[in-house]
Order: C-alpha cells, then structure tokens, then sequence
C-alpha cells in the first residue's frame, strides 16, 4: 500500500521535494539551489528549464534517501512560488524567454499608466488585486509585447503561458496537461475572484489571447488530475495551491478569523474569511485560499523582502557568513541603537504598494556596528509583517487571537518575540513548520483518499512554541511610529533611466 504523499515546494531561491507520512510528519528532504538572475535594477530572472532540472533532481534524491519506490507514494502534490511568470513553445516544450520572477518590478510604467487612466477600481472589483508588477498578468503582457512574434504566436495557440505549477505539470505530465489551480490563478490579475474563471474585461484590458492560458482546476483534485511518470509508475498529482495558500492550509486555518505568517524570501500573512470574497479597504489582497468540495477566500498582505535581507547581509555585504549567524549577531546588542532598515529593495508591497521605492537605512551614527545592522533587519521583517496584519485587523472587523507562523526564519526566537511584541499577541511556531510543503501534501492526500477529512487534517497540528508579548503597547506604538518615518523616506525613490 501506498505510505507516502510527494510534495513539490518549489520556491523562489530552491527546488525541494518532502515525502509525508499520515501523520504529517516529513521522511524524507531533498533540496537545490538554482541561480537568481539580475539583469537590470528592478529585474529579476529565472531559467525555467533549471528550475524544472532541479525539481526532477530532488525528486529522485528524496525517494533515494527514504528508500522509496514511486509505488510507495499515493499522490503528489505541488506548491510553488506565485505569480513567476513562463512563457512557452507547446510544440518544443521550451520556454521562450526567461521566467520573469514575482519580485521584478519592470511592468511599474505600464501599472502605473493603468492607475492614471482609472482602471484600479474596477481591477480590485475584478480580481480582488490591485495593479502592481507583482501580479502576473502584466509580466505576460511584457512578454507579448517584447519577445518577436510572441503576441502571434499566442494567437495562434502556438505559445502556453503558466505560473510554475503549470510549468511544472506540464513537464511531468510530458505536455498531457496545461493547468493551474485556483489559487494560483487567483494571482494572476486574470481571474475574476468571484466566479474562479478568466475575465474577460481583465483580458481586454492587458491584451492577453484566451488560447494562451491554463485550464484553472481545483486545488485538491478528486477527479480527472494529471498524471506524473515516475520511471515506470504513474502518480496522481492531485494538489496545487499556491505557496502562501498551501502554507494557510498546512498550517490549518481553517475557519473564518485564523491568520498565518510565512517567513520565507518575502512574508506573506493570510487569513481566512470563509466563502465569499472580502474587499479590502486597506490596500491588502482579496485572494482565492483553495478549493476542495467549495472556494475558500483569504486576505492577504504581501511583504516582498523578509528572509532576503538577511541574505543580502550576507552574500552583498558580508556582515555574516551563513543566515543563521544573524540571531547571535543581532543579539549581542540590546536594541538597533536608534537604526531602521526598510529593504524596499525592489519595491514596497502592502500596504503601501509603492514599486518606486527602494532601499533605505537611517538613524546610523558613529556608534553603529554590524549588529545594529543586523538587529535592524531582523526587525524590519517584523516590522513589515506588523505593518499588514493591522491593516488585515481593520479589514476583517474583528481582532486577532494568535498568529501561526512558518518558514525559514521562524528559527531565529529573537524574531518571533519581536514580533509578538509588536502585534500584542501570542505568535505560535508549530512542531511541523514546513508547512507550505505540507499543506500541498494534504490537498493531494485528501483528494486521493490518503487522508479522510480536513478534521483529520487538522488533528495533526501541534505547537511546539508560544511566543508570548512582554513589550508594552505605548513602546510597541512608539516604535511602530518611527518605523513609518523610516518607510516614508523610502517611497518614490527609484526613476527609470
């Protein structure tokens, strides 16, 4: 009998496969890297056909090292960076041109001449987005527009367009199946978030051809999923669902209110507010969570650089030899010493949505050292974070109880007390915190029968750590104060040359 579920995290710095068992508890890992491009300031690349190469290597690494045979997983399912765009040959199953990543910011003009000629509103009612180069849809447009005779080869049915999870079935499946689930979907800019299917208006407007698209499919797929060959056995690919969706799930905020926290390259805080949809009236994202049996809907704020300030510390300053360093670094000061650090690297996202900024550092002095440095940036993650989940609390009509949290830099204590000193409320880790990963995993395993029920799901999770708030609220206020001076000197900075 199948033992295990394959997850698939594909992310935006590494490949990783994860094989669980029915207690959600990991076997198994295998991880690469693959390489960041930046060809321009504001751009960022990545070469589809490695990350496709590193993904296909993990999962022979991770069936090896579990001692496994592709008998002995029931169904696969996959997470992935959102939002990254590809675009491909259907005939030769290479892409055209390289994946234009979530963080790239070169579509700022065209948002921008967008917002001038009113369209925000009716895109927000749309989409439950707003118009930023995060999102997908302008990413495609660019392509269109700057790839020679890709507009008509579009046309012509000739090119495929997908996030990486389409990517992704779309090589595992040998070219059988072009889909994206709702989720992912949802990311686009051209989705309507009410009815789950394209929009027609959305499509006018960015001059997208329908026969470029994926098929939008549920996220835990029961029936009719695409198939992966694994030397001579097939599996079911029967979940996807976007990272920070499949994070929201792993971690199993199931009902209206729970909210989750994804410390990973950027942050990214959900909650669940059921099934209908939740306009926001604080510049945060109205997002489809999943779909099982009916749509679940998510607000969302998006931090686009958490964990990667601390990688900037490391690989472009070399204040520290390896990411887990920075917690004995910040540590050894008692505070920033009077620093702020907004890494507005390429841009500001909720609530402030501002592509122009960029990064910025005040309050140095003489007495600052690379701790203060390093204090600073572990403190902008949480700062950021703080940023979104007030304005999710103004949303949503109702206070938050606690805050789950997962990813990377959920390691690193002196970050997460900070930031439940920040929020006022208790921020738990939980014992499994590659939650992204798993919740991909239980979308699979319950479209396959590996698991009955979400109430099955969720008997699963365990806390393994409350951080509980010791910081008063007037500090916490005041400090949140002086952060927003800081983030105000970093808006509107950046002119395209």
């Amino acid at each position: 009998m199948p033992q295990f579920i394959l997850a698939l995290d594909q992310g935006t710095t590494s490949s990783r496969s994860i094989l669980f068992d029915a207690a959600g508890t990991p076997v198994a890992t295998a991880q690469r890297e693959f390489t960041q491009h930046f060809p321009r300031s504001g751009w960022v690349e990545h070469d589809a056909e490695e990350i496709w190469a590193t993904q296909a290597a993990t999962i022979t690494e991770v069936l090896a090292r579990a001692r496994a045979t592709p008998a002995d997983v029931a169904a696969m399912g996959i997470t992935n960076q959102r939002e990254t765009t590809v675009l491909w040959d259907r005939s030769t199953g290479r892409p055209i041109a390289p994946a234009i990543v979530w963080q790239d910011r070169r579509t700022a003009d065209l948002c921008q001449q967008l917002k001038a000629d009113g369209l925000e509103p009716e895109v927000a009612l749309c989409t439950g987005l707003l118009l930023d180069p995060y999102f997908s849809g302008t990413k495609l447009a660019w392509l269109l527009d700057h790839v020679p005779g890709a507009r008509q080869r579009a046309e012509n049915g000739e090119l495929a367009f997908g996030t990486i999870d389409s990517w992704l079935v779309w090589k595992l499946s040998h070219g059988e199946r072009h889909v994206t689930d709702v989720s992912n979907a949802s990311r686009t800019l051209l989705l309507n978030v009410a009815s789950a299917e394209w929009d027609d208006f959305m499509l006018e407007q960015l001059r997208i051809p329908r026969a470029v698209l994926p098929q939008v499919v549920p996220s835990s797929l029961t029936r009719n999923a695409p198939v992966a060959t694994l030397g001579t056995h097939t599996v079911p690919i029967a979940g996807i669902a976007g990272d920070q969706q499949a994070a929201l799930f792993g971690q199993a905020c199931f009902e209206p209110g729970m909210a989750k926290n994804t410390y990973g390259t950027g942050c990214f805080l959900l909650m669940n507010t059921g099934t209908t949809p939740l306009p926001s009236s604080n510049r945060l994202l109205t997002t489809i969570a999943w779909q099982t049996t009916d749509l679940r809907y998510a607000l969302e704020g998006a931090v686009f650089v958490g964990g990667a300030v601390v990688q900037w510390l490391r690989d472009g300053l070399g204040i520290i030899e390896r990411s887990a360093d920075i917690e004995a670094l910040a540590a050894s000061v008692p505070d920033a010493g009077g620093v702020y650090l907004v890494p507005a690297f390429t841009g500001l996202g909720s609530p402030h949505w501002d592509a122009y900024a960029r990064g910025t550092m005040v309050g140095l002095s003489r007495g600052t050292t690379r701790a203060h440095i390093a204090r600073a940036a572990l403190e902008a993650i949480a700062f950021q974070s703080a940023e979104v989940l007030l304005a999710m609390q103004r949303d949503a009509h109702h206070p938050l109880i606690e805050l789950r949290v997962d990813g990377g830099a959920t390691t690193n204590d002196l970050l997460m007390q900070f930031q439940a000193d920040l929020l006022g409320v208790p921020v738990v880790r939980p014992q499994v915190t590659e939650t992204t990963a798993l919740g991909a995993a239980y979308l699979a395993g319950l479209g396959t029968g590996f698991w009955s029920s979400p109430t099955a799901v969720a008997a699963n999770w365990r806390a393994e750590r409350r951080f509980e708030p010791q910081m008063s609220r007037d500090e916490a206020n005041a400090r949140l104060a002086r952060w927003a001076q800081a983030v105000d000197r970093s808006r509107g900075w950046h002119v395209e040359s």
